[in-house]
């Protein structure tokens, strides 16, 4: 029985030599010791798995005794030789670590491999400027400007092009360098000047980008980011607001004023620059005559340009690089859709979407299209849901590009009141039923019909919405959260009717002077309190409600501060008539 038994066991660890055994143990305790490092590493890890074969061979005795007649007993000895085969799972653990430092090129070398696709102008352009401006040219090599060609670009399927036009055919076979921008329309630009024999102008503008991109600024052109600067400056309302903001004149004091609002409001709305003339100006012992301008620099959405154009593509892409990745990226739009007025990327942040986002952006594909969700990233940053081109997993075209960021958008969030998006950029121009520039009646909240997109639009850029949500989300999903959204959007333009019927009870009994008597409706305490009602808590509100950051529709500037901030204009009122 004992060989029998032993013959079972053969198959197992008591079937091996001593030495063996040893071994075996030694390898798996090593094992065991990198799985627990693996498991306890701070970097990225890959695991690779592999399988490694052990064979050992493990001779088993049995001894059998049997009896023969003649009563003699006989020992004889079996021998039984097997193979022992162990499969052990390895994991090996990799370091792949992210180095974030810029990518070593000699900038000479790199250029002078381009010089068959350079035209003549930016060849000579670039015989300087790889040592006067060298980091301009090491910004532009990254760009797909440097490498591609118009023809070479037009040529790729539609829904992969990133040029609306073929430029004219002497620039078609050239890839786009410094004087295919600098040196376009010259005509045009009245900061145009002499440059060493090249008739160029320093500020490139969007009429210059419509000669490859004509679709892409006429879209923006209409939008309400083109027409930001003329919003401010020929609105009376907001130029109030902008005023009270940046102005002051106390106890012979002044301070603010022109150069508060450049680099305040209309750093990101945009300047108007003027061209002043032509000033010298050396480098390196080399006299130049170069423009001179007032407003600039200035890369704001809405920025007024000499040429008379409006907008600045570098707003979003960067010069020179002009990268998609960098205009996708939400911290392009964090240049100024911040807390407290317009707090959507930090309510992205405190989303889901953000939260995965900001986890998992390395895996991202920030320049592929179209795009395609699921595929190309897990999570929206804002260009998903507002301008980028979209695509199913089938090849369908979910929403198509646009520049026109608002076009997409039925409700814009932004006023005293959120409302209708207005019809057209040049919101200046809307009159309500009161005879003020606003897209709402003050007294109740009314949209001005006049100058708002119906009904009916709204219903279908709400549709639109949904369908961009469904790539990620169930439809119903997509409908129940978006009805929520608006529900919470008309609860916050109650409570700011309610604060401006504070506001105007203020007027009436004298706390404030404001609008009544011709007065600034913005600087006196009250009238400060009501523009924090719907500037800073109720635009928070509503942000949050649209991109899921809850803590934003309480404690940070929510509901808790715009039920306070109510609370003390009541109680301004109540002291006052006592």
């Amino acid at each position: 029985m004992r060989g029998r038994g032993a013959i079972r066991t053969s198959t197992g660890v008591e079937g091996m030599e001593a030495k063996q055994v040893v071994s075996l143990v030694v390898v798996v305790a090593v094992l065991v010791i990198a799985s627990y490092l693996a498991g306890h590493s701070t970097a990225p890890v890959r695991t690779v798995t592999s399988t490694v074969t052990s064979t050992a061979t493990s001779t088993t005795t049995s001894i059998v005794t049997s009896t023969i007649e003649s009563t003699v007993t006989a020992t004889r000895t079996y021998t039984e030789t097997r193979e022992l085969t162990i499969t052990v799972t390895e994991t090996q653990t990799v370091v792949k670590r992210i180095d974030f430092k810029p990518k070593q090129i000699n900038i000479q070398e790199e250029v002078e491999k381009l010089a068959d696709r350079l035209s003549p102008q930016s060849r000579t352009c670039l015989s300087c400027h790889v040592r006067y401006t060298p980091g301009i040219v090491a910004d532009w090599l990254t760009s797909k400007h440097a490498h591609t060609t118009p023809s070479e670009a037009w040529e790729k399927p539609e829904l992969q092009r990133e040029i609306s036009a073929l430029p004219p055919e002497s620039l078609r076979g050239y890839i786009v360098a410094c004087y295919e921008c600098h040196g376009a329309n010259p005509d045009e630009h009245p900061d145009t000047f002499d440059h060493f024999g090249f008739k160029i102008h320093t500020i490139v503008t969007p009429r210059d980008c419509s000669v490859c991109h004509p679709v892409e600024v006429e879209e923006y052109s209409r939008s309400v980011k083109a027409h930001a600067y003329d919003i401010l400056a020929k609105n009376p309302v907001y130029m109030l607001l902008v005023n009270a903001s940046t102005q002051v004149n106390m106890l012979g004091v002044k301070a603010g004023y022109r150069l508060a609002t450049e680099s305040s409001c209309f750093a990101c709305h945009g300047t108007k620059v003027e061209f002043i003339g032509l000033k010298e100006h050396e480098a390196d012992g080399i006299r130049l005559m170069v423009p001179e301008y007032r407003g600039w620099p200035n890369h704001g959405v809405g920025r007024v340009n000499p040429d008379g154009s409006k907008g600045a593509c570098t707003a979003c892409h960067p010069r020179h690089s002009f990268s998609i990745e960098v205009a996708r990226s939400p911290y392009t739009c964090a240049q100024c859709h911040l807390d407290p007025d317009v707090p959507a990327f930090e309510v992205w942040k405190e989303s889901k979407h953000g939260n995965i986002f900001l986890v998992e952006w390395k895996t991202y594909n920030m320049t592929a299209v179209p795009w395609v969700p699921g595929r190309d990233f897990r999570a929206p940053s804002c260009a998903v849901c507002h301008f980028s081109l979209l695509i199913d997993k089938d090849g369908n075209v979910v929403a198509p590009r646009t520049h026109d960021v608002g076009s997409r958008i039925w409700i814009r969030l932004f006023g005293v009141y959120a409302h209708p998006q207005p019809r057209t950029g040049e919101t200046w121009k809307i009159r309500n039923k009161e005879g003020l520039p606003l897209p709402y009646s003050l007294l109740d909240a009314e949209p001005a019909w006049d100058h708002v997109i119906g009904k009916e639009e709204m219903a279908e850029r709400r549709e639109q919405m949904i369908k961009i949500c469904g790539l990620c989300h169930s439809e119903s999903y997509a409908r129940e959260r978006i009805a929520w959204f608006e529900g919470v959007v008309n609860e916050t333009n109650k409570a700011v009717l309610a604060s401006t019927n504070l506001l105007l009870e203020a007027w009436r009994k004298g706390l404030a002077k404001g609008l009544p008597t011709g007065d600034n409706p913005f600087d006196e305490y009250i009238e400060r309190l009501w523009t924090e009602t719907w500037l800073f808590h109720a635009n928070s509100i509503r942000y949050s409600a649209a991109m899921n950051g809850p803590d934003w529709a309480t404690f940070k500037r929510g509901w808790y501060k715009l039920t306070r901030t109510l609370t003390e204009m009541q109680t301004l009122i109540e002291l006052q008539e006592k």
